[in-house]
């Protein structure tokens, strides 16, 4: 590797990590976060530390971002200290989760300034992005997925949609909505399996051996709900949104989605129960006040 400079914009939880495999694979970068203590990490590994996101946009010629919110996306690719306003850059590859139309408004955008949207949501939560086995969805046209594709493979698997923005925010949306919608009924199941008698860590091997195994069987419950530390890592907030995202994209195009909406109305509660920042694995807390029992046991 040459030491390419890369801007990154939003250095917290899951950028973090993936600018970090980027430092680790031998780029250069030039970081910007509006939380100070976030860009420590990466400026004590040798990384520039802007004052805007228009500002690593003059450092770089390809600039990443990785942000919670599409009003925070849209702010920083297009506002007033954006990165459309970079005297450098001609690519922006965003890993955030905004939703096909905050994709599709921001390529806009940046088009008319001659900046391609490279539109990469990613999958795999924090520990996917420290140990670089992101699902990485990618909707950009073919010569700029050719240019970026060498430095996304550092952050994962990539998966190549197509040409039309917002193409890979539909996957990620998809996927996000059935690991929500795993969650929310292999809590119920695991409740009455337990208010039953049957012992938690028991029905789950049962059903990670049978037909009804899931991400959240095999992964979130053995990791953060049967030990009650509720910590894998993914705001209720977030969730909550992503699937909001997905319901309303669902019935732009005229496809029902009643379990989806189902799955929706259980996060509200989650985000009004326990509040947005708790983990989305409070999804199990909500179901074990309801039933009156402890899935942990």
């Amino acid at each position: 590797m040459d030491g390419q400079l890369l801007g990154f914009v939003g250095v917290g939880r899951m950028g973090g990590p993936m600018s970090s495999r980027l430092l680790d694979a031998g780029y250069s970068l030039c970081v910007f976060d509006t939380n100070a203590e976030a860009v420590k990490p990466p400026a004590a590994r040798g990384a520039q530390v802007a004052a805007s996101p228009a500002d690593v946009a003059s450092k770089a010629s390809v600039v990443f971002m990785s942000l919670p919110t599409p009003t925070i996306v849209q702010e920083v690719a297009l506002g007033e200290r954006g990165v459309v306003h970079g005297t450098q850059v001609r690519t922006l590859i965003d890993l955030s989760t905004t939703g096909p139309g905050v994709a599709a408004m921001v390529a806009r955008g940046l088009t008319e300034r001659n900046i391609t949207l490279v539109d990469s949501p990613v999958s795999g939560g924090v520990a996917g992005a420290k140990a670089g086995t992101l699902a990485v969805m990618v909707s950009c046209p073919k010569p700029a997925f050719a240019e970026v594709e060498p430095i996304l493979k550092n952050l994962g698997r990539l998966f190549y949609t197509g040409e039309k923005p917002g193409l890979a925010q539909t996957a990620k949306l998809a996927n996000n909505l059935l690991a929500a919608a795993a969650l929310v009924v292999s809590s119920e199941v695991l409740a009455m399996g337990v208010k039953a008698g049957l012992d938690p860590k028991v029905l789950i091997d049962i059903i990670n051996a049978g037909s009804g195994r899931n991400s959240a069987t095999q992964d979130k419950f053995p990791r953060s709900i049967l030990t009650g530390t509720f910590d894998f890592g993914f705001a209720t907030a977030l969730s909550y949104k992503d699937v909001r995202l997905c319901i309303d994209e669902a019935e732009s195009l005229g496809v029902p989605m009643v379990v989806g909406s189902a799955v929706r109305q259980m996060l509200a509660v989650t985000n009004a129960r326990f509040g947005p920042d708790s983990d989305f694995t409070c999804i199990a807390r909500v179901v074990e006040e309801w039933a009156g029992v402890k899935i942990r046991g």
